[in-house]
């Protein structure tokens, strides 16, 4: 239920600023600190409101911790808050993100700034892999034991990291078309199976990963509504193909922030030639190592685009959703949680997203174009996937592998 008048949105903004300011590491960091915020220090929310929020946010497309952000602050002052709390989340990360894209993109950037970005951006591919594969105990689980359904979260997986490789732009619709089938699946009757390795999960609580996050109530509604817009914001070119991009990003993206890779870099490398592949490696890079989403890895897409004011055009358009998913469907999101058909779509929907934030890893990789980057990218699996540690440390010593290795006069020296 939205409440009023419990805290000032003075206060608001000092807290939800500060925790932009200060949240380093992603999703989890953003969530400890809210969590710590509203919960422990404050008592503004109960456990349980907190960890519902969570639940709530994760079963939307888009950043799931700036929703959570944003329903944080709707709970205690409604839409004011939401509006306050959600700008002062984003906006620190969002003002860096664009300060280092104008030194990072450049037209003649220091050497140390080309080694720093080709060393981060080598280790790119690690983080994609490390993200896929911390996802898949989870989304097994939800898709249940039976063979059935174990070879249909397969083919999922196998489709997304297919889309992934070879259609870039339009893997959202791959997405929507396996949740959708085993939507359909699902709700076929079936006999009466009451053994434990059914196909159907009668647990239709969220679990663990990007299967949570589905598009908006119904399903099939996603799918009604993009292609029109799929067909008309491209074809407008200029601010209009950047605004589909980001819109992809903030109202069409399942599974967290990594998925948005697949999403821009064909349309921002192949199609509209914004970026080079190494830049689009260093777009990545920056919002992984910047506070807050990494959704704000558009803006650097946007700022190559069309500057600033496409950096935070990106911006706008890809937050935009949240606030509206937030404010128009706070009040429904239990009942959301509850609907079988929107859990049976994000079953089938989670395994695609991890597959193509795996598939991610290959065209990211391809983009490398110096020896010692595969060394770098060798370093960072071995410390993200086997020794699964940090992702934000790794970026860090990649590109300070990268100033070392121009200042011994690799390329690009």
């Amino acid at each position: 239920m939205e409440r009023s008048g419990r805290v000032g949105l003075a206060t608001i903004a000092g807290e939800w600023g500060r925790i932009g300011v200060l949240g380093f590491g992603g999703p989890p960091a953003h969530i400890l600190l809210l969590r710590r915020l509203c919960v422990e220090r404050r008592g503004w929310l109960t456990p349980d409101e907190f960890e519902d929020g969570i639940a709530a946010t994760n079963l939307l497309p888009g950043p799931a911790s700036t929703q959570l952000a944003i329903l944080t602050a709707w709970r205690l002052r409604g839409t004011p808050g939401a509006l306050v709390g959600g700008f002062c989340f984003i906006a620190p990360g969002l003002l860096l993100i664009l300060a280092l894209s104008v030194l990072f993109l450049a037209g003649d950037p220091p050497l140390w700034v080309l080694g720093a970005a080709a060393g981060a951006g080598a280790a790119v591919p690690a983080v994609a892999v490390q993200a896929a594969t911390s996802l898949v105990p989870g989304s097994l689980t939800r898709a249940g034991r039976g063979r059935a359904a174990r070879a249909r979260w397969t083919g999922y997986a196998l489709a997304g990291a297919a889309a992934a490789v070879l259609t870039g732009p339009w893997l959202v619709l791959v997405v929507v078309a396996s949740g959708l089938t085993e939507a359909a699946v699902r709700a076929r009757p079936r006999p009466r199976d009451p053994g434990p390795d059914r196909d159907r999960d009668r647990n239709p609580g969220p679990g663990p990963g990007p299967d949570r996050n589905p598009g908006r109530e119904r399903p099939g509604r996603d799918r009604r509504v993009s292609l029109p817009v799929a067909a008309v914001l491209p074809a407008l070119g200029g601010l209009g193909a950047l605004a589909w991009v980001a819109f992809k990003v903030g109202a069409l993206s399942y599974g967290g922030g990594f998925v948005i890779i697949p999403l821009m870099q064909e349309d921002a490398v192949g199609r509209h030639h914004w970026m080079t592949d190494g830049q689009f490696l260093n777009a990545v890079a920056l919002g992984q190592v910047t506070p807050g989403p990494v959704v704000h890895t558009v803006a650097v897409v946007g700022y190559a685009a069309a500057g600033i004011g496409g950096g935070l055009l990106a911006a706008a358009v890809a937050f935009t959703p949240s606030f509206l998913f937030v404010i128009l469907g706070g009040r429904h999101f239990d009942r959301l949680r509850a609907d079988r058909r929107v859990q049976d779509f994000l079953t089938g929907a989670g395994p695609a997203v991890i597959g193509a934030i795996a598939g991610s890893a290959v065209p990211l990789a391809t983009a490398l174009g110096y020896g010692w980057q595969w060394v770098v990218l060798a370093a960072a699996l071995l410390w993200l996937a086997v020794a699964r540690r940090g992702v934000v440390p790794a970026l860090l010593a990649a590109g300070a592998a990268g100033v070392l290795a121009v200042a011994a006069g690799l390329p690009p020296a």
